[in-house]
């Protein structure tokens, strides 16, 4: 048996860390001791406010490894990077990612983790969930060869989401923020910045990551005639205002949803959630995704950390939580 520290939310804006003793890890299991971790500054903040709605309660389990329910106590978030301290003799001592809460040390089915790729740091390797939601928000967006998009909102998931785009021959790629020193983050990342006062227009696709109804309302007015915006933010209980009216059906727009909980459609039919999560490990021996790296802090001051991003942290990216170093 293993003592271990783990962060639960006892309720909308308290945190705190508990005690916990984790088994021997059985046949086919293995136990992790944790690196890093990362907080996830929509969703997991969401769910640190209370702003989860009750008709998303069941579906909000998508961590595979939440303690708890929701509104609270639970144990909530999937950003984990570890070394593998028990198991499959594959897997010992083998640096790895899980989709895991805060928690200094687990055990898991061995298939729950995914081995982190030689070359990648341990740091850096905490942007896998975040680096795959933008491999689905893209395989939606499905952008072609030459289009000019923008990503609206330079967050983890925005950066991530903007940085993969580069990738694409002949892709004119513009990040919007309200926020100018995310010109900054934009440079290290290779591609274009523009304040949400002069955004480019007519542009061809147009992803709103910015969890904002003013996000997505400059969207609508950004994008081509007979264009999509793809809606990558959630909202939780918080009602979004638009205005429909002007030129939204005269110039026939659609708003279109992506949200990370299953594989695209476009890519369902072969492609398994794993291998899309190991596609974004791979991604990241790209260096450039240091730069969505903006914080770090102790295990022992999570609580703290998680009442000050939830009250706003504009220059915070993905901040992580440190508990321990390789052997």
């Amino acid at each position: 048996m293993v003592e271990s520290s783990a962060f639960w939310v006892e309720s909308p804006h308290v945190g705190v860390l508990r005690r916990e003793t984790v088994p021997k890890p059985g046949d086919g299991e293995v136990l992790v001791r944790t690196l890093y971790t990362g907080v996830s500054r929509g969703t997991e903040i969401s769910v640190f406010s209370g702003h989860v709605p009750q008709s998303e309660f069941d579906r909000m389990r998508a961590p595979p490894h939440q303690d708890g329910e929701l509104p609270g106590p639970v144990k909530y978030e999937y950003l984990n990077v570890g070394v593998v301290d028990q198991g499959p003799e594959s897997l010992e001592g083998r640096i790895v990612f899980t989709l895991f809460p805060h928690q200094s040390a687990f055990v898991v089915p061995a298939d729950a983790v995914v081995p982190v790729p030689v070359g990648i740091p341990a740091r850096r390797a905490v942007l896998t969930g975040a680096v795959e939601t933008a491999i689905n928000v893209l395989w939606d967006a499905r952008p072609l060869i030459g289009d000019q998009v923008s990503v609206i909102g330079a967050g983890m998931i925005g950066c991530c989401v903007a940085r993969l785009l580069r990738g694409i021959p002949g892709v004119e790629v513009t990040l919007i923020d309200v926020n100018p020193a995310r010109q900054v983050v934009a440079d290290r990342l290779g591609v274009g910045f523009a304040d949400v006062a002069r955004p480019p227009g007519d542009r061809d696709i147009v992803i709103n990551t910015s969890g904002s109804a003013a996000g997505l309302q400059l969207a609508l007015e950004t994008v081509v005639t007979d264009g999509e915006v793809l809606e990558a933010s959630w909202y939780g209980d918080r009602p979004v205002t638009l205005m429909l009216g002007a030129d939204f059906h005269s110039r026939r727009l659609t708003i279109r949803s992506s949200q990370v909980g299953a594989v695209a459609a476009s890519r369902r039919g072969n492609r398994s959630r794993r291998e899309r999560l190991e596609l974004a490990m791979r991604l990241l021996h790209d260096p450039a995704f240091d730069a969505v790296l903006t914080g770090e802090s102790s295990w022992r001051d999570l609580p703290e950390v998680m009442a000050s991003l939830a009250r706003g942290a504009p220059d915070v990216l993905c901040h992580t939580i440190t508990w321990g170093e390789p052997k």
